[in-house]
């Protein structure tokens, strides 16, 4: 293991195109002389004990860069602009003390993916100029100081191969980013990416942390068919959209700790990959909708601290979870929780009775239709037959006494 400051003497060596010094316990300055290595491609040097500011020759020192990762650090100061390093593909400065705004300047890094910036103390409005990056698929901003409205998107088509976005932990306000929503095309693709993981095979793995069924996790890999959405512990407001549904490829959904109001969407039963659903400490109101119970792989449920009210669903994953997904709704009953329902409240269907009720009604209508068309045949064939005779006005003038008017049949209950 490695340990005191960075050599300088990494600057002068020719041709280097690949540097990392990781899980080590490297201190001091990043010297300015690793900027002489106008070749590298990589430069690891996350998960040390580095502190101080960037070098500003950080970002334009080599137009071949596509990897900077410093991740899990102590440095400080604010963010370089970036100038020149056409190339880069990658960007982790998660878990240091880096702050001011996060620099326009990215947005000349048209091959950027991964945008990791998480856990510092940079600040500023929504970085909304971060749509014009079209390979864009990692956005962590979680626990900075970010404020205002999320939304109102300045392209056609903004972050649509955005996989993984993580907002939360930091004071956004106004209402969720439906029109962000809409165009996540790759969270709705849910069987047509690719297997594997990102990064460049046999030199770096791209990294991740985040909170997954409530804990906070380090993913060292991070899969391209995985896709999460992370906006909790902000100020949102007003009610969940209803097209969440389209996002299909979606493995975690977190909208915790906000100001949410309005009902659960019953369109969530759409997420068909969902592995963890975090709806907790908001003012949802309403019923649980019985859909959530469609939801096979949902390994974690946390609508707890709500206003939610009427029995909980039962039946499928909904009978694994215990009360803690539940507590804090006066107003929920049935199990888990040991509040038992009244007369008045019914139980709500369970999904093969639904099922069972429209199968049953579909078959009915099928026999009345069946009935209806074949005495419909019948009677226009009978019909026309009668039409056709020459003792047609005879027969109807003896029948009715030439009135053209019917009687109207009595009623039977």
């Amino acid at each position: 293991m490695f340990s005191g400051p960075l050599p300088s003497c990494f600057g002068s060596i020719q041709g280097l195109s690949f540097l990392s010094i990781t899980n080590n316990q490297l201190t001091g300055k990043i010297p300015s002389q690793i900027c002489n290595a106008s070749s590298l491609e990589i430069l690891n040097l996350s998960n040390n004990k580095l502190n101080g500011s960037l070098p500003p020759c950080l970002g334009n020192f080599s137009e071949n860069l596509s990897v900077l990762d410093l991740g899990n650090n102590r440095l400080e100061a604010m963010i370089p602009i970036f100038s020149k390093v056409k190339s880069l593909r990658s960007l982790n400065f998660n878990r240091n003390q880096l702050e001011g705004p996060l620099p326009q300047s990215l947005r000349t890094c048209k091959k950027l993916e991964v945008l990791d910036v998480g856990n510092n103390k940079i600040n500023g409005s929504f970085p909304n100029w971060l749509e014009s990056l079209p390979e864009l698929q990692v956005l962590i901003l979680r626990s900075n100081r970010f404020y205002g409205p999320v939304g109102n998107p300045t392209t056609r088509f903004p972050f649509q191969k955005l996989r993984i976005m993580d907002l939360s932990n930091n004071n956004f306000i106004g209402h969720l980013p439906r029109q962000y929503f809409e165009s996540l095309s790759a969270m709705m693709e849910s069987h047509a990416v690719e297997f594997g993981y990102m990064g460049l095979e046999g030199y770096y793995m791209d990294s991740v942390m985040v909170e997954m069924k409530g804990v906070s996790m380090q993913l060292v890999k991070i899969q391209k068919i995985f896709t999460t959405i992370d906006l909790s512990r902000n100020q949102f407001v007003g009610e969940i959209p209803n097209l969440i549904g389209r996002l299909k490829s979606l493995h975690g959904l977190n909208f915790s700790h906000n100001k949410l109001s309005g009902s659960i969407p019953p369109s969530l039963r759409n997420l068909s990959n969902l592995e963890w659903l975090d709806l907790s400490s908001n003012e949802l109101v309403g019923v649980i909708p019985w859909q959530l119970t469609d939801l096979t792989f949902l390994a974690s449920l946390n609508l707890s601290h709500n206003k939610l009210d009427g029995p909980i669903p039962r039946g499928k994953q909904f009978n694994t979870f215990d009360n803690d997904s539940f507590i804090g709704n006066l107003r929920l009953c049935g199990p888990p929780l040991s509040k038992a329902c009244n007369n008045e409240q019914e139980q709500p269907p369970s999904p093969r009775n639904v099922q069972q009720s429209e199968d049953d009604g579909f078959d009915n209508w099928k026999v009345v239709l069946m009935g209806y068309c074949s005495g419909l045949v019948i009677g226009i064939s009978i019909g026309y037959i009668v039409l056709s005779s020459g003792k047609f006005d005879l027969w109807f003038a003896q029948r009715f006494g030439g009135r053209t008017r019917f009687k109207r049949g009595r009623r039977r209950n």
